[in-house]
């Protein structure tokens, strides 16, 4: 990865004051290390009238593949080459703008010992990045930086110049000019904008994140028009951390409207005032059921269908009862995201026995998927289109076939009750239905009875006396009859084998003794 800065200079304010700035000597070549290699600094151009310095970050291949997220031992499954046929060597990200902050965290900071008076002071910038992914394009390039005061000039790189009528790739190169902004603005912009417009964070995105970006972002990003599309996806798109932030940065834009301090704006409640106590999501009360409903079924080994990122995954491994979790998802970007939030390459190596991440498609029979306790299906059917559903049936109850198996699901009718949501509309864009509880009820003794399952229904959340609880539950289990059926025939089978074999033997036997006789 590749980035210059440079700036012009006159004889009264050299151009050689950003090696002042950046506190790094021009006449030297300075290497740097990082946990993901060596991030090199140096002059092309050093002089009175122009001084360029280059930052040129050359990455270890082998600890990106060990550091990387969702990589390593228990890392989520990813397509074969993915992890070390990639354009992270070239291109920049978020790995370039974690070194700019490392190697020139003084200049972002705009602090100069030698002299105070240059980081307050505008001065003519010039950078280049030659290789940067654009995800939104030029357009989206230009809407980030140039409300900042840059003329931001992308030129798309052709996907390949052998073949021009393969079109453009989604990198550009960047050129980025301004005479109104400081060093240490500057630095800042692109320590943020850079992985933005990469939209693809290489470090599982904590808590610790949202306070980095409005450091970074103190002075223009409370104002900025796209600061809810910078926010999300600095965050990796996390949702409860953008709410966070946005909560943030709009007491800072009403404290600086104000002219007064964000403390004197957030006042409204004391610290040690008693507060409300906030109702449990639904999410984590579903959850909650679950992990119940397995406990009392005595399951240890447990599959997750339909895992997405997983949230129950992560609950069950706090439960010692539950020797082996496996989350099942067709979506390698949800098991990849699963693997962080679960922190699989960092996982010791007895926490990590208990879980394995696994893609497949529950619309077909896996015989991975044999032998298991229990099989949770959390707010998966509704995802699939009507006509799936007998597919989904029989891949788990009549070829899996756990002892339990756990299904919920929306419950229609409790939609009234939700404010936010419009009459008639259903609760996420890729619900293909929602069922009511008969509707609900129907198909869960239907499936039931055609696989040998008894079936309970149980509600999760407030059981509304008019239109129900918002989740419903169908909670399976192998029928007594079945289980004994299913003992008596292999018992049979076996008998019936084993007394074919002795009387072949007898058989063998009486002929050798005829033979020998005669």
């Amino acid at each position: 990865m590749f980035l210059t800065i440079s700036t012009t200079g006159i004889p009264e304010r050299p151009a050689t004051d950003l090696g002042f700035l950046l506190h790094k000597h021009p006449e030297k070549t300075q290497a740097f290390s990082t946990s993901y290699g060596t991030a090199h600094v140096f002059y092309p151009q050093a002089d009175a009238e122009r001084c360029t310095a280059a930052l040129l970050l050359e990455l270890d291949a082998v600890a990106l593949v060990r550091r990387g997220k969702g990589k390593g031992r228990g890392g989520a499954p990813d397509t074969a080459l993915a992890q070390y046929v990639n354009d992270r060597p070239y291109a920049a990200s978020s790995l370039l703008a974690v070194a700019l902050s490392g190697v020139f965290s003084s200049a972002m900071r705009g602090v100069c010992a030698a002299k105070p008076e240059l980081p307050a002071q505008t001065r003519p910038l010039h950078v280049e990045v030659p290789a940067l992914p654009a995800r939104g394009g030029t357009g989206l390039v230009r809407a980030l930086f140039e409300p900042l005061g840059w003329t931001a000039s992308a030129e798309p790189i052709a996907l390949d110049t052998e073949f021009p009528q393969w079109g453009d790739s989604r990198y550009v190169s960047l050129v980025l000019e301004s005479e109104t902004l400081t060093l240490a603005e500057a630095l800042r912009h692109l320590y943020v904008l850079l992985p933005v417009l990469d939209d693809a964070k290489h470090y599982w995105v904590s808590s610790d994140e949202v306070d980095k970006l409005l450091r970074a972002g103190e002075g223009w990003l409370p104002d900025h028009p796209e600061q809810k599309l910078i926010t999300s996806r600095y965050l990796s798109r996390r949702w409860s951390l953008t709410r966070q932030a946005m909560e943030r940065l709009e007491l800072v834009r009403l404290a600086e409207a104000d002219d007064s301090e964000v403390d004197e704006i957030d006042n409204a409640v004391g610290a040690d005032a008693e507060t409300e106590e906030k109702p449990t999501p639904l999410a984590v009360q579903r959850r909650d059921a679950i992990v119940a409903a397995l406990t009392e079924a005595g399951a240890a080994r447990v599959l997750d269908l339909g895992c997405g990122q997983g949230q129950l995954v992560q609950a069950l491994l706090k439960d010692r009862r539950f020797t082996e979790i496996v989350g099942v998802d067709v979506s390698m970007r949800a098991l990849t995201i699963a693997s962080r939030r679960l922190k699989l390459d960092r996982m010791g190596e007895r926490q990590a026995s208990r879980v394995r991440l696994l893609q497949g498609s529950l619309a077909y029979t896996d015989t991975r998927l044999k032998g298991y306790d229990a099989a949770v299906l959390s707010e998966v059917i509704e995802h699939l289109d009507l006509p799936r559903l007998p597919a989904l049936e029989y891949a788990v109850f009549g070829s899996a076939r756990p002892r339990t198996v756990l299904v919920t699901t929306p419950n229609v009718e409790y939609n009234v009750r939700w404010e936010s949501l419009p009459a008639g509309h259903v609760r996420h864009g890729d619900h293909r239905f929602e069922w009511t509880r008969e509707e609900f009820r129907t198909w869960a003794s239907q499936v039931a009875e055609r696989h040998g399952y008894d079936v309970r229904f149980t509600p999760v959340g407030p059981d509304d006396p008019e239109v129900g609880p918002p989740t419903q539950m169908a909670v399976f289990e192998l029928s007594t009859a079945t289980t004994t059926t299913t003992a008596t025939t292999t018992a049979t089978a076996t008998t019936t084998a084993t007394t074919a074999t002795a009387d072949a033997d007898a058989g063998t036997g009486a002929e050798k003794k005829e033979a020998k006789a005669a």
